[in-house]
C-alpha cells in the first residue's frame, strides 16, 4: 500500500515531486459558420498570451477564419463569451485558435468555461463533473500549465506527508507541464519512429543543488511519476549531477537506457505499447514488468491515472 512508503524508503532519501497543476483544458462548444455544429477542444499548448494550440473533435469540419464560440447550460464567462477564431490547421491535426482574451483574462474565461481534460478511456465512458476538477489534480499542484495530471502524485495525502516528514524522507519539488502526447501509444514498428511531444519543464538551481547533497550523502532520489524522471534525467549530466533546468524535454526512455539522476520511481500502472510502459520496462526490466502487471491483473489492481501505483527498483546490473 502506498500508506507503507515510510518505512520503504530511508531517512536522507529524496522524493521529487511534479508540482505542475492540470487547467480546466476541455472546451466544448459550438462552430459559428453554419450549418452550426458542436465542437469538442483540447488546449494544448500556449503559443501567446492570447492563441493555444488545441485538438478539435471533430477537426476535419473546420476550416481556417471559423470562429467557434465555447461555454454550456450553467458554465458562462463572467467576461462574456469565450470566443476564438481558427488561425491555421496542422498537419498533426492540430488547431491555432486565437482567443478573443487574452492574458489572465482568458485564464480566467478558461476556467469559467472548461473542464478537466480527462483522459479518453475515462472521457469516453462519462463526461467531467465538478469533482474531477479536484480529484484530477494533486495536493501540491501550483504552476498551471498541464492538460494531463501527473497521476502518480495523486496518492499523497497530508496524513502521508506527516509521516514521510517524522521518518528523515525530504520532499523537492520539479515543474514539468505535462501533454496528452505523453500517454499517446506508439504505433511506429520500432521506437526510432516515435516521435514525443516536447513538453516545458523547470527545475531551479536551488532544488538541483539539495538533490545532489542528498545523493552524495548516501540518500537516494525518488521520482514520484515519470514526469518526474523525465525531466530530472533531461537535467542530469553523464555523471549523474542534476543541473538547473529552464526549458522543453522530449526525451523518450526506451529499454537500453542508462539512468543517471533517479535511484527509485514510483508510478501507477500504464497501458501496453505506451511510452509509460517502455520507461518503467527500462527502469526495472522488462522480466521484471511483465511479473508485475501478471500480478497486478490476477489480484484486480486498478490500472491507469485512477489506478493503483507500485515503488520500482533499478534492474539488477544498472
Amino acid at each position: 500500500m502506498v500508506g507503507d512508503l515510510p518505512r520503504l524508503l530511508s531517512a536522507g532519501d529524496v522524493l521529487v515531486f511534479n508540482d505542475t497543476k492540470v487547467i480546466p483544458a476541455q472546451l466544448s462548444g459550438t462552430r459559428e459558420r453554419a450549418p452550426a455544429i458542436g465542437i469538442g477542444v483540447t488546449l494544448l499548448e500556449r503559443i501567446d498570451d492570447a492563441s493555444w494550440w488545441a485538438l478539435a473533435k471533430p477537426g476535419r469540419r473546420l476550416r481556417v477564419g471559423d470562429r467557434l464560440r465555447f461555454g454550456h447550460a450553467g458554465r458562462v464567462c463572467l467576461l462574456g463569451t469565450l470566443e476564438a477564431v481558427v488561425e491555421a490547421k496542422g498537419e498533426d491535426g492540430r488547431v491555432h485558435l486565437a482567443f478573443g482574451f487574452h492574458g489572465a483574462y482568458l485564464d480566467e474565461a478558461i476556467a469559467a468555461v472548461g473542464d478537466a481534460p480527462l483522459p479518453p478511456y475515462i472521457a469516453s465512458r462519462r463526461p467531467a463533473d465538478e469533482r474531477d476538477r479536484e480529484d484530477y489534480q494533486t495536493l501540491y499542484a501550483v504552476h498551471e500549465g498541464a492538460v494531463a495530471a501527473p497521476t502518480a502524485g495523486l496518492h499523497f495525502t497530508p496524513g502521508l506527508f506527516a509521516a514521510l516528514d517524522a521518518a528523515g524522507i525530504g520532499r523537492a519539488s520539479v515543474t514539468l507541464h505535462v501533454g496528452p502526447g505523453t500517454f499517446l501509444p506508439v504505433k511506429a514498428a520500432d521506437t526510432a519512429g516515435h516521435r514525443m511531444h516536447a513538453e516545458r519543464g523547470v527545475i531551479d538551481s536551488a532544488t538541483a543543488a539539495r538533490l545532489n547533497e542528498a545523493r552524495a550523502a548516501g540518500g537516494r532520489i525518488v521520482a514520484v511519476g515519470t514526469t518526474s524522471l523525465r525531466l530530472l534525467e533531461s537535467a542530469a549530466d553523464p555523471r549523474g549531477r542534476i543541473g538547473a533546468f529552464d526549458g522543453a524535454t522530449d526525451i523518450f526512455v526506451t529499454p537500453g537506457y542508462r539512468f543517471r539522476a533517479v535511484d527509485l520511481l514510483m508510478s501507477n500502472f500504464h497501458l501496453p505499447r505506451s511510452t509509460l510502459f517502455m520507461l518503467v520496462a527500462a527502469f526495472s526490466g522488462l522480466a521484471t514488468m511483465k511479473a508485475a502487471y501478471a500480478h497486478a491483473i490476477a489480484a484486480g489492481y486498478r490500472f491507469y491515472s485512477y489506478g493503483d501505483a507500485c515503488l520500482l527498483y533499478p534492474e539488477q546490473g544498472t
